[in-house]
């Protein structure tokens, strides 16, 4: 009888989830190079969460390992094994470039893994290639860029020239735009990730002449890219509109130069709700500067981790996930909903680059484009 009440209870030990007294998060984001920009802004949002929580995930001790992807997918492969066998970390996150995501994607979501994005959305791991390990607190690639495509298609403009670099989110960027935008597509250009120099591209659109410019360049690339515009200038010739192009993290640079610039995203420094007042407030009391949306989207992965755990009383993988999958999650968005495929389900705002009470350059929500905006390929995940 004891030799049978003992086996009893150790299968019902391996059927309950560990209880933990740490959370540990691996932070992948990149801190080097030109991109370093952008991941250093990611660190800093991860860095303002965890004080605002008072260093702890759902009332649990917690530790954060911050690794540098070097944006290169190789490395960004072996990070995610070195967080997962050797640090085993209980929630692998943040990720800036969608084909760094494509690279860790499975090796991280098979190995019982919560991978959480704070920023790539590709289409392959939405749809058919979803997995029901990965979450995002970011966005589907082509959801933004549906947005610009309806606003243009909207406000009746006949032709565009659309530019994005030639990996998996240029790809999905452009996809999403065509998706909503049906008049003519002057040229379709694919250019280096990473290009600094875009005279080439500038001469082929002042001779088209498109009524619209629709331009995908984040980081370093967009700085570089619409200081060119204004130095050919390009506003003669044709509209500028962007999307992860002008935002907080090239502003600093290209000042009252990005003035008027339209663009469409899911969140905005502006966005009227009590978690993103405190976080921009904050922010910009530390840093000196407005987050840019990496960085909320990096402080929002972290305020939903802190959710999971608290609502679940686990660190275990699955109980975490059915907590994130049900939706209702505090971000600097509001509450944000989850589609079926794990995928947010938010508003498309459109937003403009305007100078604030100090003189500072930032963007303001002029109007909604989509409201609860769903990802065109939850239809095609099956967990």
């Amino acid at each position: 009888m004891k030799k049978y009440l003992s086996l009893a209870v150790a299968a019902t030990m391996a059927a309950t989830p560990a209880l933990a007294d740490k959370v540990k998060v691996g932070y992948m984001t990149t801190l080097s190079g030109g991109a370093g920009i952008i991941g250093k802004q990611m660190q800093n949002a991860v860095n303002l969460a965890m004080e605002h929580t008072g260093g702890t995930l759902g009332g649990m001790e917690a530790e954060v390992i911050f690794v540098d992807d070097q944006r290169k997918p190789d490395v960004a492969k072996q990070l995610a094994n070195r967080l997962v066998k050797s640090d085993k970390v209980d929630v692998v996150a943040g990720v800036i470039w969608s084909n760094l995501m494509m690279a860790i994607h499975k090796p991280v979501t098979r190995s019982d893994t919560l991978l959480i994005s704070s920023n790539a959305g590709p289409s392959p791991i939405a749809g058919s290639g979803c997995h029901e390990n990965f979450i995002s607190m970011s966005w589907q690639n082509d959801q933004t860029t549906e947005g610009m495509g309806k606003h243009l298609q909207s406000i009746g403009v006949e032709s565009a020239y659309i530019m994005a670099p030639n990996y998996q989110a240029g790809k999905d960027m452009l996809s999403g735009f065509k998706r909503q935008f049906n008049g003519e597509i002057v040229a379709e250009v694919y250019t280096k990730l990473g290009q600094s120099d875009f005279q080439a591209e500038l001469s082929t659109l002042r001779a088209a002449k498109p009524e619209a410019t629709f331009v995908f360049q984040p980081g370093g690339m967009g700085i570089n890219f619409v200081k060119q515009w204004k130095q050919a200038g390009m506003d003669s010739v044709s509209k500028l509109y962007t999307v992860f192009t002008v935002d907080a993290v090239s502003l600093p640079a290209l000042k009252d130069t990005a003035l008027g610039v339209i663009s469409t995203q899911t969140w905005s420094p502006d966005l009227d709700n009590d978690m993103n007042n405190k976080f921009v407030s904050d922010y910009k009391a530390a840093h000196g500067a407005y987050p840019s949306f990496y960085a909320a989207q990096a402080y929002d992965t972290m305020m939903a981790i802190d959710h999971a755990v608290r609502e679940s009383g686990s660190t275990d993988a699955g109980a975490m996930r059915a907590v994130l999958a049900k939706g209702g999650i505090p971000t600097t968005r509001g509450t944000l909903a989850m589609n079926t495929n794990q995928f947010p389900i938010q508003n498309i705002y459109l937003r403009e680059v305007v100078l604030d009470a100090d003189g500072v350059a930032t963007t303001k929500v002029i109007g909604t484009v989509f409201e609860d905006h769903s990802d065109a390929y939850a239809s095609e995940c099956k967990f």
